[in-house]
């Protein structure tokens, strides 16, 4: 009784420790690619909000590249090897090396600079990619198949919870005080820790902060979470196997038409959401010159509509069905991009407007009109892109032929892979041509394609 006992509790640690995992990886992707530090490279080191943005989707569809090309391969490779840790451990000490090198990414930098704090972005992209499919990847090892969707979602909440926390903490220690227009009681009245807001290292203290926190937070993993036996098969071998499973995973989507064709379609507005997410930010900041503490207080902002969006996109599927349910979020998020992209600090729905710049209250930030409503829309963002996210899953468990389930969620996991880079490259295609206005606004190139093409999907389950 006593080993049972003990048994349970050291798979509820295992579990739990998996779950904290993504605790510590999810503020990587926040703090550096979307609200901190992405917008003060685009802006400040690069010094043209234009120019930035353009070399932002470079770095980003570089590394996108390199994740297409090799994940999906890694991925099967490990499923014949076994073992997930050392690859999660590979890709972790690969990422905290490259996040601790963007500290040195200071304004008014030569190019050489730039280009190795350019080099350090996509290797811990690509390290933050790869950690994902092989953390994935653990699940249904660790937790039983009815118990793995509660897993999953802890795992999520303590992400997003992780993140909030930081953001909070360096909105309280960083940004606020680092403004000399705000006297609020509560505050410090300098910037903690001595950093030199001169030198921006207030932007630039997030790398320390992401790289330390996953380091910290990633060994309750390595100790507690159980992984796989080895199989023994040669690295050679594995090769060899994963390379011809994956084939041929992709050829049997031709026996299944319908999800074949959901898979193209996700494939699109998927990328077109990730997008959003990397750089609505960027733009923003360039556009209205927001500064640390505008995008922390968004972030905030936003975190919580995320969480509801989650909650709405859960109660618009078992309403009208996943089909339906997506194709509002969708469409949803193309109508809110279109709006985004048309709101300047002189322009509404791209119309000149005069006085548009005269502040509406006297709240610190975000006070004239058209920097309220790009924040409205960032809402509208934040509650369409995760229920869309909720609705995917559930879209492709209503089709997929039950009794290959886990086959195709493999697929699912494939087609968020393989075209990452395509978005990136775009947005810095259109960008160096046409602005950044025309360079946001391509994404709904991808948004668009993907939405018309769910209206050939079926929402029923096939069968062979």
């Amino acid at each position: 009784m006593a080993d049972q006992l003990t048994a349970a509790s050291d798979q509820r640690l295992g579990q739990a420790s998996w779950a904290l995992f993504e605790w510590a990886r999810n503020p990587y992707y926040i703090l550096i690619m979307i609200y901190i530090f992405g917008p003060y490279f685009t802006n400040d080191v690069i010094g043209d909000p234009v120019l930035g943005q353009e070399i932002w989707g470079y770095i980003t569809g570089f590394a996108g590249l390199i994740t297409a090309s090799l994940a999906p391969f890694l991925g099967a490779i490990a499923d014949k090897v076994g073992r997930r840790k050392p690859w999660i451990a590979a890709s972790v000490i690969m990422m905290i090396p490259a996040i601790l090198l963007l500290w040195y990414a200071v304004p008014g930098q030569e190019t050489r600079g730039v280009v190795t704090v350019s080099i350090a972005l996509a290797i811990a992209g690509t390290g933050f990619a790869f950690t994902e499919v092989f953390h994935n990847a653990m699940l249904p090892s660790i937790v039983p198949y009815n118990r793995m969707g509660s897993l999953s979602g802890l795992a999520l909440s303590l992400g997003n919870g992780g993140t909030l926390i930081i953001l909070v903490a360096m909105l309280y220690a960083f940004a606020l005080p680092a403004q000399p227009i705000i006297n609020w009681g509560w505050l410090p009245d300098q910037v903690l820790f001595g950093l030199d807001v001169s030198s921006h290292e207030h932007d630039r203290i997030s790398a320390p902060i992401s790289a330390v926190w996953l380091f910290v937070f990633s060994i309750p993993l390595f100790l507690f979470t159980p992984d796989q036996a080895g199989t023994g098969v040669t690295a050679r071998a594995a090769i060899r196997q994963g390379l011809a499973d994956v084939w041929l995973t992709i050829r049997r989507l031709r026996d299944y038409r319908n999800v074949a064709l959901y898979l193209i379609a996700r494939m699109l507005f998927n990328d077109g959401k990730v997008a959003i997410m990397t750089f609505g930010i960027i733009y923003a900041s360039g556009v209205f010159d927001w500064g640390l503490a505008e995008r922390l207080i968004l972030a905030v902002f936003l975190t919580v509509f995320a969480i509801i969006g989650g909650l709405v996109g859960g109660w618009l599927d078992d309403i009208v069905g996943s089909k339906r349910a997506l194709l509002v979020t969708i469409g949803g998020n193309c109508v809110a991009l279109l709006l985004a992209v048309s709101i300047t600090p002189t322009t509404l729905l791209f119309i000149p407007i005069e006085g548009m710049d005269v502040p509406l209250w006297d709240f610190a930030f975000f006070r004239t009109l058209p920097e309220i409503l790009y924040v409205l829309v960032s809402v509208l963002f934040a509650l369409f892109i995760t229920s869309a996210y909720a609705n995917s899953r559930t879209m492709l468990a209503r089709i997929a032929p039950e009794a290959e389930m886990t086959k195709f969620f493999g697929l699912y996991a494939l087609s968020g892979q393989v075209t990452t880079f395509i978005a990136p490259l775009m947005v810095a295609f259109f960008t160096r041509f046409y602005g950044n206005q025309v360079g946001f606004g391509s994404v709904l190139i991808l948004l668009i394609a993907g939405f018309l093409l769910m209206f050939r999907v079926r929402e029923t389950r096939e069968n062979l």
